[in-house]
């Protein structure tokens, strides 16, 4: 399950990164939007680009956000996930109209296209929460 803090953050509308590892084992990062469906964060793809190729050969994953909020201490509060993601075939263009809602604002059409391509779902599992702030002391 999902912390309530930690959903907070996932669903604030706050840019995410998200890291994947190249077949050489570099990392490769990505902004993008994400949100949470049941207790799985969700990510879309239109094409399947490097991270979708990553995830599909390696499903270890990364994601990282800032939250805009200062801390007890004076430092910035950020959230780090690490996890397991699967990527599932179609339903990109659903996810990405749902979090248009939240990064664009209402009344938005996105992709701002007819007839988007089914694209790919991008579903983490987190397995383990750092960074700092209060998801931290749940380590």
């Amino acid at each position: 399950m999902i912390p309530d803090d930690v959903r907070a953050v996932l669903e604030s509308g706050r840019l995410a990164h998200v890291t994947t590892l190249n077949p050489d084992g570099s990392p490769q990062a990505s902004g993008v939007w994400v949100g949470v469906d049941n207790d799985e964060i969700v990510i879309a793809s239109m094409p399947r680009n490097r991270k979708v190729q990553n995830l599909e050969r390696d499903p270890r994953v990364v994601l990282s956000m800032e939250t805009g909020r200062k801390g007890r201490t004076g430092l910035d509060e950020y959230l780090v996930i690490h996890g397991r993601a699967r990527v599932v075939p179609g339903g990109a263009p659903e996810v990405l109209q749902r979090l248009a809602y939240v990064y664009l604002g209402a009344g938005v059409k996105f992709p701002p296209m007819d007839n988007p391509p089914p694209g790919y779902v991008i579903r983490i599992r987190p397995l383990r929460y750092g960074g700092h702030g209060p998801w931290a002391r749940s380590r």
